[in-house]
């Protein structure tokens, strides 16, 4: 395994590529509640994006966006089903929290569904702490919202 990961934005078409993958696999996991989810993963111009190459190929993605003056969220994290089990999210998630760490933020926080309990073992090995469910996802009862301080 040769892994790059790279710093770009929300215009990168490697990036927008990842994210009709990711959201074709939200729609198998969260299956009804896919449309719920949908308008909250739209994403404004965002210059926080990481990609992961594999051997020069494009493996897996996420960013971050500013959530409050000390606090970032942590969005679009996916890696492609035959990449995984090679460490690439973690890799991610690291530099993504490096990059907001970089740019003053103190925490991050996220939301995953239980659908997906990969990711969530993903980011409780990451330190992340269950919180109560935030704006968009408060009364979600398939949201599972998480928080670390870095």
């Amino acid at each position: 395994m040769n892994l790059t990961l790279k710093r770009t934005d929300t215009n990168d078409n490697d990036f927008k590529n990842l994210v009709i993958l990711l959201d074709a696999d939200l729609a198998v996991r969260n299956g009804d509640l896919h449309a719920i989810y949908t308008p909250h993963n739209i994403l404004d111009h965002l210059d926080t994006v990481i990609i992961a190459y594999n051997d020069d190929l494009p493996a897996g993605c996420g960013c971050f966006k500013k959530f409050d003056v000390h606090t970032v969220e942590i969005k679009r994290m996916f890696v492609k089903p035959e990449q995984r089990g090679k460490g690439i999210a973690f890799k991610v998630l690291a530099q993504l929290e490096l990059w907001a760490k970089e740019k003053g933020y103190l925490h991050t926080v996220l939301e995953t569904g239980q659908t997906n309990p990969e990711a969530l073992g993903l980011y409780r090995k990451n330190g992340y702490k269950v919180i109560d469910n935030y704006g968009p996802y408060i009364g979600l009862k398939s949201s599972i919202c998480l928080r670390k301080t870095l």
